[in-house]
C-alpha cells in the first residue's frame, strides 16, 4: 500500500528537496509550509502543498485533520520545519529565544502527538525528526538554536523508547552544511543582534569562518536521500549524519575532551 508523507518546511531547503525526491519515489507527499505560495512548483510533482504554521496549535491540528480526512491517515512524519535564530546569549531577547524553541521544538513534538494515535492503530509509522550535528556540538553565538536541536534529541530518544512496542519508529537526521536559505537567515539574525555589541568581533569572525565553507557545501538531496533510507529501512538506525564536515565533526566531539574541543572549534574563529 502506497504511504503518505507528510514533510513540514517544504517550501524550500531540505524540506523541498525531500518533498520532491519522496514524491518522486512513488510516495503520496503533503508538503507544509507557512509560505503555501512557495510550494505551488511541488504541484508539478504530485506534492500536495498543505498550509502550516507550526506555531500554532490551531493552524497545525487543521493540517493533519486535512491529511486524515483525505487519506485517512499520515504514515510517515518529517519534522523538518525549523530556523536557527542567531546571537550572543546575552543579546538574544527571550521572546526570540521562545519563539525558536516554538518553531523548533514544540511544534514538532505536537505533531508527533496528533499523528501517533492512528499510527499505533495501524501498528506502522515512522517519525523523522531533522536536528542537525548542532543537536550534538554547540558553537558560540548558536546557543539558542543548539538548545532547541539538543531538546529534539532528547525527545527523539524519549519517544523511540516509548512508540516502538507499537511498531513505531523515530529516527533523527544530523545534517551539517547543505545549501539553504538556513545560512543566509542565521548570519542575518547574528549580526542584527550581536554585531555592535561586546561580540562583535566574535560575530566578525564568525561570520567569515562561515562564508569561507558556504562554497563547499553539498545540496539538500545529500539529506533527503539519508531520510528516504531511514523510511525504508525495516530496523532503521537511530541516527543518520550528512552534510558538510557532519561526521567527523560528530566523531571528534566524541573522542575529544570539552576543552581540546573548545579549542579546536575557536581555532576556525581566527
Amino acid at each position: 500500500m502506497q504511504k503518505t508523507i507528510l514533510v513540514t518546511g517544504a517550501s524550500a531547503g531540505i524540506g523541498k528537496a525531500t518533498a520532491i525526491y519522496l514524491a518522486q519515489s512513488g510516495y503520496t507527499v503533503y508538503g507544509a509550509a507557512r509560505r503555501v505560495e512557495k510550494m505551488q512548483e511541488l504541484k508539478s510533482y504530485g506534492i500536495i502543498p498543505v498550509a502550516l504554521d507550526v506555531t500554532k496549535d490551531a493552524s497545525i491540528t487543521a493540517c493533519v485533520e486535512h491529511i486524515f480526512q483525505e487519506v485517512g491517515s499520515i504514515d510517515i512524519l518529517v519534522n523538518n520545519a525549523g530556523f536557527g535564530s542567531y546571537g550572543a546569549i546575552e543579546d538574544v531577547a527571550l521572546s526570540d529565544a521562545k519563539y525558536q524553541l516554538d518553531v523548533n521544538v514544540f511544534g514538532a513534538m505536537r505533531l508527533a502527538q496528533l499523528v501517533l494515535p492512528k499510527m499505533r492503530e495501524n501498528h506502522y509509522g515512522k517519525i523523522i525528526n531533522i536536528s542537525s550535528v548542532g543537536g550534538k556540538i554547540a558553537s558560540p553565538l548558536g546557543g539558542w538554536y543548539h538548545a532547541s536541536k539538543f531538546a529534539l534529541e532528547a525527545l527523539s530518544d524519549a519517544m523511540r523508547l516509548e512508540v516502538q512496542p507499537f511498531g513505531v519508529n523515530v529516527v533523527v537526521i544530523q545534517p551539517d552544511g547543505t545549501k539553504s536559505e538556513w545560512g543566509n537567515i542565521a548570519v542575518e539574525s547574528l549580526m542584527r543582534v550581536s554585531g555592535k555589541t561586546a561580540y562583535a568581533g566574535l560575530v566578525t569572525a564568525f561570520k567569515k569562518s562561515f562564508e569561507k565553507v558556504a562554497s563547499n557545501v553539498p545540496e539538500p538531496i545529500v539529506i533527503a536521500k539519508l531520510i528516504k533510507t531511514s523510511i525504508e529501512a525495516k530496523n532503521p538506525k537511530t541516527r543518520y549524519s550528512g552534510g558538510y564536515m557532519a561526521k567527523p565533526m560528530l566523531f571528534l566531539r566524541k573522542i575529544l575532551s570539552d576543552k581540546w574541543f573548545d579549542r579546536m572549534l575557536m581555532s576556525q574563529m581566527k
